[in-house]
């Protein structure tokens, strides 16, 4: 599992460029308007949107899991919890095709638990 932080950017150029050098690492998934790095160390996925006139930096927060039963048990924990506020199977977003669950914090902060099913030449979906 690693954690996601996917953020809103002016210039996705510069961004691509600052993050790279920053984790001296390569662009995973590179579109438009669209760049998802997948760090190792430390365990990261980095995602960022091209959205120059966002009024936050965070677009939302997530964690990435590698089996169907991880998002299975994320999706029965935050249900039981009455925290899952939609759950999402084989849904297109982020030129991905996922699983997943989303709750909403108490200040309003999105977090999706997901898992990856296949890659997509499609950006959007409901979630996006």
């Amino acid at each position: 599992m690693r954690l996601q932080l996917a953020l809103n950017v002016k210039d996705l150029d510069a961004a691509v460029e600052f993050y790279s050098k920053m984790f001296d690492t390569k662009v995973n998934k590179r579109k438009p308007g669209y760049a998802n790095f997948a760090i190792e160390n430390p365990a990261l996925k980095l995602v960022l949107f091209e959205v120059p006139d966002a009024p936050e930096r965070l677009n939302h927060l997530g964690v990435e899991v590698f089996s169907d039963l991880d998002v299975v048990k994320a999706t029965n924990r935050l249900k039981e919890a009455g925290m899952a506020d939609l759950v999402e199977d084989e849904v297109t977003c982020c030129y991905a095709k996922s699983d997943k669950v989303w709750a909403t914090e108490p200040d309003g902060m999105r977090w999706e638990w997901y898992r990856v099913l296949e890659d997509s030449p499609t950006f959007s979906g409901p979630s996006c």
